[in-house]
């Protein structure tokens, strides 16, 4: 495959359709993740702020006239704009004056500091998440079950994905950074590490202008990898960490969590809270993830042969590559993903939520011999929601690292995430 080649993301329509209905668009998103080259399809003229050679005069130029920036063929891409955030504003009141939509895009790998803008942009600025490649844009998923059509009723899911296990573990290893797609081996298992020590170093310092101590970043990293996929709180990271370093306090901890938050490294899965028929309480902590689980990997130092020795790490590993794909998926569908747990054990990893109410429940299993057990969590949960009020589940599914994709007599569906889109 050739390196420069531009794989299609599903994102691309979701653009089309903001350029269309709005001034501006705003692409968020993990460094690296292909923000840049996705609005390039669309852009016909750029202005990069990291451009070593112009960065100071452009920093410059953004104190004394940011109108000077903004000009240019539109949409005119304006690359890691929170570089010189006057722009922002600028570009909303160019769009005033403009009346007209598709004007400019705008990238940027971190959240400025709050009130950094005067306005919101609300009704000029759409504002679009990208993640990292899911293992469908990476061609790695041959797609044969659409999330989108199972919302829709369809069930005829009789399918084959060809993902062995250690493919898996590599594709967990590797990530979705779409430079590594394009890469095999040790140098596509290469980009994760370069992209951690980048946040360690650089970039969790950057966000907000406080120097963080990048040993603490790492330690605090490490604990949120051997937590990851776990409902772990703050206290139990507190105290995963005081091993290392007894001087870390909770409000410390909460700072580097919301840097990392800030620049798209970590991205926790938030609780569902439906109606119930009993009186179960719910567990309402998020759930611990990164963005993509080849964070983990490279904090931890692991490679594909040492994470398909230790299976338990692998299947916390696994539901963390679903969770980004199903996000990625479930965004195309205007949709959020959540997870349940309630003290009575009923659970599910994954539960998405459409914006017009419709919901399905997700269990994520890599092996087989745990499809039976997941698939009762699934209807022991559907018995408990009261669908006069949340509506009938769309589907239940448990979703694996196996080959075949198939409903079950009592109507569960198994699906590989090697057969999944949106």
């Amino acid at each position: 495959m050739a390196k420069n080649k531009y794989l299609n993301r599903i994102c691309d329509d979701e653009l089309q359709q903001s350029m269309q209905s709005s001034g501006a668009v705003l692409i968020e998103g993990a460094k690296w993740c292909g923000k840049t080259s996705t609005a390039s399809q669309v852009a016909k003229s750029t202005l990069y702020m990291q451009d070593p050679d112009q960065a100071t005069n452009y920093k410059a130029m953004a104190d004394t006239k940011p109108s000077l920036l903004i000009k240019g063929i539109a949409p005119r891409l304006i690359d890691e704009w929170q570089m010189a955030p006057v722009l922002w504003d600028a570009v909303r009141f160019e769009v005033d004056k403009r009346e007209e939509t598709g004007q400019f895009i705008l990238t940027g790998s971190a959240v400025p500091s709050d009130n950094v803008t005067a306005h919101t942009g609300t009704g000029r600025i759409s504002r679009l998440l990208m993640r990292p490649m899911s293992l469908f844009e990476s061609l790695e998923s041959n797609g044969t079950v659409s999330l989108g059509e199972l919302f829709n009723g369809t069930s005829e899911i009789e399918s084959v994905s060809q993902l062995t296990i250690e493919q898996i573990a590599f594709v967990i290893c590797r990530g979705g950074w779409p430079a590594s797609v394009n890469l095999s081996g040790k140098q596509a298992l290469r980009m994760a590490v370069d992209y951690v020590e980048a946040v360690i170093n650089h970039d969790v310092s950057r966000v907000d202008g406080m120097e963080k101590n990048p040993e603490r970043v790492r330690l605090l990293l490490r604990s949120l990898s051997r937590n990851i996929s776990t409902l772990a709180t703050i206290k139990t990271i507190m105290d995963d960490l005081e091993a290392t370093d007894r001087s870390l306090s909770d409000k410390t901890i909460g700072n580097y969590l919301n840097a990392l938050r800030r620049i798209y490294v970590v991205e926790d899965v938030s609780a569902w809270s439906p109606s119930l028929r009993s009186k179960t309480a719910i567990r309402t902590s998020s759930k611990r993830q990164f963005v993509d689980p080849s964070i983990a990997i490279a904090v931890m130092r692991m490679n594909p042969e040492g994470i398909l020795k230790d299976f338990n790490l692998f299947g916390f590993l696994f539901e963390s590559l679903c969770t980004r794909d199903v996000r990625i998926y479930a965004q195309a569908c205007d949709g959020d993903v959540f997870h349940y747990r309630d003290k009575s054990g009923r659970e599910s990893d994954l539960i998405v939520r459409l914006k017009d109410g419709r919901w399905a429940a997700i269990e994520v299993k890599l092996g087989t011999k745990q499809i039976e057990t997941a698939a009762e969590n699934l209807l022991r949960l559907k018995a408990n929601i009261d669908e006069n009020k949340m509506g009938t589940p769309s589907f239940l599914m448990v979703l694996t690292g196996g080959q075949y994709a198939y409903q079950r007599k009592d109507g569960v569906l198994v699906v590989p995430v090697g057969c999944l889109k949106p």
